[in-house]
């Protein structure tokens, strides 16, 4: 039962994590006038924080500065 439990997205803590975050980074600032132009924002906010955020895994960097 654990392990079925484990594999739902609100049993874990890094899912939860990220979507609270990006509620509150992201769609909460926004007010989208269709369903492209709120894709185009969500993309445009994820890049940034997969690449331009910086990481504790990562000592502090930023994926983009790891990577170089």
């Amino acid at each position: 039962m654990a392990l079925h439990r484990a594999r739902k997205a609100h049993a874990n803590g890094f899912v939860e994590s990220f979507n609270g975050r990006r509620r509150d980074e992201c769609l909460n600032e926004h007010l989208f006038r269709s369903y492209r132009h709120a894709r185009d924002i969500i993309e445009e906010w994820r890049i940034g924080y997969d690449l331009n955020k910086p990481h504790t895994s990562l000592d502090g960097l930023t994926p983009t500065e790891f990577a170089n």
